[in-house]
């Protein structure tokens, strides 16, 4: 198995070692839940309504097309297509202009290693399963399988800048090789239930557009006493303080970025998580989630009072975010 190409990271129909299993291992790159190809499966819908819904199925999967090239451009400018060096070293980014975003995840990973990955090895008494969604490069992924795990990364964008294209840059033997790339989206996924270990959305969930949907698929693939992790994705006390970062958002879209704004804007995703959104969007699954505050860079800490003395919007936090799947 080589890291040159995406496919040849494809998942197998199974990982004899987990049991993880994949319904298929051709699946959809659209962003979009696949119920959105689904337009004509019923007999008594009319012909205008099936036009009209086969129209709005292609309307969104452009608009997710669009979505993901733009993406891939904006993050490419930004100098996120880490390579050599830098992308071996993922998250523990020590130089370069990102190097201050990297230390804030690399405490995040650190947490989810020490509270939610080895204590469950622990307790089950060997490696796990682990569905990494939204994966980027694949760099938790390649973590994972260095600590000993099976792990499959995921996501919609299979681009070389920091989608999973990027992956081609790990080495291809050893620990690097034990983990697979599979191009499908979060809300529909393409596996089977009961599959995994742990599924950790991975500075990822806030790009849900139907946040409930998004995390009943992530519980359906995870086994029992199993868990759900959330990782770096910007959590307020309340919507208010979320919805104000979005209006700072499309505010300075044209400044930030530039002609891509309206393709990067144009998608309904949720934007920011709140205790009490994670808690709805939950219910019916039994999932208490459970919040381990994340000792972050002095910096980090410090944005709440910094925003509180210059008038600004009051600041997210990321943290980790975990739920036992019963």
């Amino acid at each position: 198995m080589t890291p040159s190409t995406m496919s040849d990271r494809a998942v197998p129909e199974s990982t004899s070692a987990e049991n993880t299993s994949v319904a298929s291992t051709s699946v959809e790159h659209s962003s979009v839940a696949s119920t959105s190809v689904e337009s004509s499966t019923s007999s008594n819908r009319t012909s205008s309504n099936t036009t009209s819904e086969s129209t709005s199925a292609d309307s969104a999967a452009s608009a997710a097309a669009r979505f993901r090239a733009e993406y891939g451009a904006h993050r490419a400018v930004e100098g996120r297509g880490h390579a050599g060096a830098e992308l071996l070293a993922l998250p523990y980014l020590r130089t370069g202009p990102l190097a201050k975003q990297w230390a804030v995840r690399a405490r995040t990973f650190d947490a989810f290693v020490a509270h939610v990955l080895r204590p469950l090895a622990a307790e089950r008494g060997r490696p796990l399963a682990v569905l990494d969604l939204g994966a980027g490069n694949g760099w938790l992924s390649r973590r994972a399988a260095q600590d000993g795990h099976a792990a499959l990364a995921m996501d919609v964008r299979d681009d070389h800048v920091d989608g999973l294209g990027a992956a081609r840059g790990y080495p291809a033997a050893g620990e690097d090789a034990r983990f697979y790339l599979a191009a499908a989206s979060f809300d529909a996924l393409p596996l089977r239930a009961r599959s995994f270990d742990v599924a950790v959305f991975n500075a990822s969930l806030h790009y849900a557009t139907d946040l409930a949907a998004v995390i009943a698929e992530a519980a359906r693939v995870v086994r029992g006493g199993g868990r759900i992790a959330i990782l770096d994705s910007p959590f307020y006390a309340t919507d208010a303080a979320g919805e104000a970062m979005v209006a700072e958002k499309r505010a300075q879209a044209a400044q930030r970025f530039g002609g891509r704004a309206g393709a990067l804007l144009a998608l309904p995703f949720i934007e920011y998580l709140t205790p009490a959104r994670l808690a709805e969007a939950s219910a019916g699954l039994g999932l208490a989630w459970r919040r381990r505050r994340v000792r972050y860079p002095a910096w980090y800490e410090a944005r709440p009072l910094l925003a509180r003395i210059r008038g600004q919007r009051i600041p997210s936090r990321f943290d980790l975010w975990s739920a036992e799947v019963p």
